[in-house]
């Protein structure tokens, strides 16, 4: 039996595109599919209406009752069903990114085009046609713009395939559906058999991201060693994921990012995601992380949040925390956005500079060491354990040149080596954020270790966080992958 459908009310519908055994009726799906030899189903929804308690609508419930993969999704049609709630998903930066490129108009004007799997016969809206396939998942859609000094989204609602009449909108259609469903839902026949499918998230043009080309491929290589098939996919796919049973994001993260959106969708879709949008959102907030260690008695060098540069609020700081102090945005990563200052000038200067990216900053005592421990915690258990050294002549293990960025050395050595109370206060501090895959950065004076952040997504680089465990390490983290897909099968 066929494992991809197109489900239409009436096979008339699709009499002006080339005929498919694939292309079956609402009332076929409904009595005849319910399981695969292949073991996954895959539905492309073309129903003629989508609203509640429509076939439409059944269709995609009954999809997803079955197990199978369907697009759109029930969620996405509840979403485009409440009008406010699915314009206000298209309200993101590289939204208005695609919106500002289009010619003014005339204050008022309004603009209405057609869309279908991110594509559209208007040359100069297809990458706003992209970006709303890809944040409302629908095979077809209809969007109106309205311009008040910039273009906006004012609505936007699914449309059947019989409303594309036109010549030109059906052959557009036919081309994209065809690269659309041998892409995105169609295997090789040749492929070899896997219990489950996982999707590394990763950006091939990121400078600095979690891990390289290497051990990305050893990632591969161990997942296939536990009959997992692993396959890279980028920014663009984010309809992909209902193809997967996990998600894997080795992208560097952030909250206002497309990398925060995999993790949500993924969740969504009952996926297992390492990591998950409430630890990205833990972690990715050192405002938020550092007040939460505090707040459960967890050692951090002596913190506090700055909100304000007026002489008053910065004499504070000093007789609170004293020089040396490093100032932190909330969302820095690889020591971006953090400054050490030394002086009440130098803190009035570099506050000032900060607060214009970030309403808040976090001021912390300057505690110098050669070195800075990263834990590698996995589901709160350690797993790998680096030293990462400062720069030479250099506070950081990075340092930001005009043309390069230096990185301190490093030593990889077994847990067990570890000092007891870097251990202790590591595994205590990644349990406030969850189960995932964390790095805990501590550093360690004496007897006293104290956590400087928590880090979701941490950094897996080959020769350097795997030089103990090698292959193991990689085979690892795929083993946590499997035990949580089987459980979430089950």
């Amino acid at each position: 039996m066929s494992d991809f459908f197109v489900v239409v009310d009436n096979l008339k519908d699709w009499s002006p595109y080339y005929p498919s055994q694939d292309v079956i009726t609402f009332d076929d799906y409904l009595h005849r599919v319910h399981k695969s030899d292949h073991g996954r189903v895959r539905v492309i929804n073309l129903s003629r209406r989508y609203k509640y308690l429509s076939t439409g609508y059944y269709c995609s419930l009954l999809a997803e009752a079955r197990g199978h993969h369907v697009l759109p999704s029930v969620r996405t049609l509840n979403d485009v069903g409440r009008k406010s709630l699915a314009v206000l998903q298209l309200e993101d930066e590289d939204m208005e990114k695609q919106l500002i490129k289009l010619p003014a108009a005339a204050d008022g004007d309004t603009r209405a085009f057609r869309c279908w799997f991110g594509d559209c016969l208007q040359q100069e809206l297809l990458p706003l046609a992209r970006e709303v396939f890809e944040r409302i998942p629908c095979p077809i859609l209809e969007v109106v713009l309205n311009f008040k000094k910039t273009w906006a989204i004012k609505s936007i609602k699914p449309i059947s395939l019989v409303e594309l009449t036109s010549p030109e909108e059906q052959e557009a259609f036919a081309n994209t559906f065809e690269k659309f469903s041998s892409k995105m839902w169609r295997r090789p026949k040749s492929r070899k058999t896997y219990r489950y499918d996982l999707a590394i998230l990763v950006d091939p043009e990121e400078k600095m991201p979690p891990s390289d080309a290497k051990a990305l491929k050893r990632f591969v290589r161990a997942a296939d060693q536990l009959g997992i098939a692993a396959e890279f996919i980028g920014k663009k796919d984010y309809v992909r994921l209902p193809e997967y049973d996990g998600l894997f994001i080795r992208e560097t993260t952030m909250v206002d990012h497309h990398t925060y959106r995999f993790a949500k969708k993924a969740e969504a879709e009952d996926l297992v995601v390492i990591d998950d949008p409430t630890s990205i959102l833990r972690c990715t907030n050192k405002i938020y992380l550092a007040d939460l260690l505090q707040t459960h008695n967890i050692p951090t060098p002596r913190t506090e949040i700055l909100n304000s540069t007026s002489e008053e609020s910065l004499q504070q700081l000093v007789n609170s925390i004293g020089f040396p102090m490093v100032l932190k945005i909330p969302d820095g990563s690889f020591s971006r956005g953090v400054v050490k200052v030394e002086s009440l000038q130098e803190l009035e200067k570099e506050s000032k500079a900060l607060m214009q990216k970030s309403a808040l900053l976090l001021a912390q005592e300057f505690l110098y060491t050669g070195y800075d421990w990263r834990i590698g915690v996995l589901n709160n258990k350690p797993l790998y354990a680096c030293r990462y050294y400062m720069v030479k002549d250099h506070w950081q293990i990075y340092q930001y040149g005009s043309k390069e960025v230096k990185a301190g050395g490093y030593d990889t050595l077994p847990t067990f080596e570890v000092p007891k109370p870097v251990l202790d206060v590591a595994t205590k501090a990644s349990r406030l954020i969850g189960d995932g895959f964390y790095g805990v950065d501590i550093k360690q004076s004496d007897d006293r270790a104290v956590v400087i952040e928590v880090n979701d997504n941490p950094s897996i680089e080959s020769g350097v966080e795997d030089k103990y465990l090698g292959e193991q390490l990689y085979v690892e983290i795929m083993e946590e992958f499997l035990r949580r897909m089987v459980a979430r099968r089950r």
